[in-house]
């Protein structure tokens, strides 16, 4: 039976205005729910509720601020289905334009952070290890239970900002250490090194872990000195999009995997899989849904957002050559400052490069409207949702592969083992 303190009740009570009082109520309803005996004090939040879906969504939001709510800790704001900071051009109509408007406006009222990113982690909200959030956004979860060792549930829409407003969450799953041990291990260290420190491995073995893994807490072995903060952030979000992963653990690597021994809390684990070529290459398949053409559209990248290291590499792998079809870099304004300051936006646009900031292209309607269109993309979490959000098909490849192709206005293919 789970119990709220005296300061709880009191703040259910309406201690603390009427909006309080919402959200703890929430808090503690999803609490008994999920059968936690308490509810716990959270360090900060990351808010996925502001994207905006439909009418309700914001009046939500805008009763919370009428009812004098402001967030209780550090809480940013995940990607919005509007762009303040300009870039892309949007395509959606008055009424949903506004009420997107609203929303993000009611949720900056509340105190929320405009960091408008789904990488928040590389916009400085990175919290220590061990500590309780509240974070929404499947990649921004997986990465901070995984590469910060932080503690957070795949908080959903609306409980999010609940939590951030109460300052508590339910003492249930991925807070607690037992639910955090693994129990099954992914060995791919019988793949070629070369394969293991390319970009491009990286949003398929999240694939195949998410869906091989669902929601149980696997540990990686094999990837010791292959691994950048940058290729984590692609794994975890490409499992998080093809399955219900909300942590795993890379062996030497993460902060709660020293070794494999102590990531399955020196247990055997329940299963052991040795990854092969052969099921990297039917993973790899599955990722391209438009066939054997050609064909390419538009290219898109950045899911989660790129990193000032990525656009680095965006830069040196374009040389200055001018794109046939356009290239669409989503970002967050985080990174989009720093390039505007040293002239670098510009001349990226002048090749082609279209920038997507505070937004991204899966999530609102960008990409023009194209019979049978094709993408090309390097994020696993684009290929998963392109096809259903956008109606393009998708056909997945490196960052180089897309740069070519984007170059050359057709699929550019370049010669790789997948072993």
């Amino acid at each position: 039976m789970q119990q709220l303190t005296h300061d709880e009740q009191a703040i259910a009570s309406g201690a603390r205005g009427d909006g309080a009082a919402a959200a703890l109520r929430i808090v503690a309803e999803a609490a008994r729910l999920m059968g936690a005996p308490r509810l716990i004090p959270v360090a900060s939040a990351h808010i996925d509720g502001a994207l905006y879906h439909g009418d309700s969504g914001t009046l939500f939001a805008e009763k919370l601020v009428e009812g004098g709510a402001q967030v209780s800790v550090r809480a940013t704001l995940n990607v919005g289905s509007l762009a303040p900071a300009g870039c892309a051009a949007i395509r959606l109509p008055a009424h949903e334009r506004d009420m997107a408007r609203r929303m993000m406006r009611a949720y900056e009222a509340m105190g929320c952070e405009p960091s408008w990113t789904c990488a928040p982690y590389q916009a400085g909200h990175r919290p220590a290890k061990g500590s309780d959030v509240a974070w929404g956004e499947s990649n921004a979860v997986v990465f901070c239970n995984s590469v910060l060792g932080a503690r957070t549930n795949r908080y959903g829409d609306f409980l999010d900002i609940a939590c951030a407003i109460a300052g508590r969450a339910p003492d249930y799953g991925l807070h607690r250490p037992e639910n955090r041990v693994a129990s099954l291990v992914i060995d791919v260290g019988g793949l070629s090194e070369v394969l293991r420190r390319s970009d491009v491995f990286y949003p398929v073995l999240g694939t195949f872990l998410g869906r091989t893994a669902g929601s149980t807490v696997a540990v990686i072995d094999g990837l010791q000195g292959c691994t950048t903060e940058d290729r984590l952030k692609a794994l975890g979000a490409a499992a998080a999009s093809a399955g219900g992963v909300g942590l795993f653990h890379v062996a030497g690597v993460t902060p709660e995997a020293p070794d494999l021994a102590t990531a399955l809390g020196h247990e055997p684990p329940r299963e052991r899989i040795l990854l092969t070529p052969e099921q990297v290459q039917a993973t790899l398949a599955r990722l391209s849904t438009a066939g054997g053409t050609d064909r390419i559209d538009a290219v898109a990248i950045g899911s989660p957002h790129l990193s000032l290291a990525e656009i680095a590499e965006l830069e040196r792998l374009i040389a200055g050559r001018r794109l046939a079809r356009p290239l669409y870099a989503n970002t967050g304004r985080h990174v989009l400052a720093p390039l505007e300051a040293q002239g670098r936006r510009k001349a990226l646009e002048q090749a082609g490069v279209a920038f997507v900031v505070d937004t991204c292209v899966v999530v609102t309607p960008i990409l023009p409207e194209i019979e049978d269109a094709v993408l090309m993309t390097n994020s696993g979490k684009f290929a998963h949702y392109a096809p259903g959000n956008t109606g393009y098909a998708v056909t997945y490849g490196s960052l180089a592969e897309c740069v070519e192709s984007a170059v050359a206005g057709r699929l550019v293919r370049e010669p790789r083992a997948w072993s």
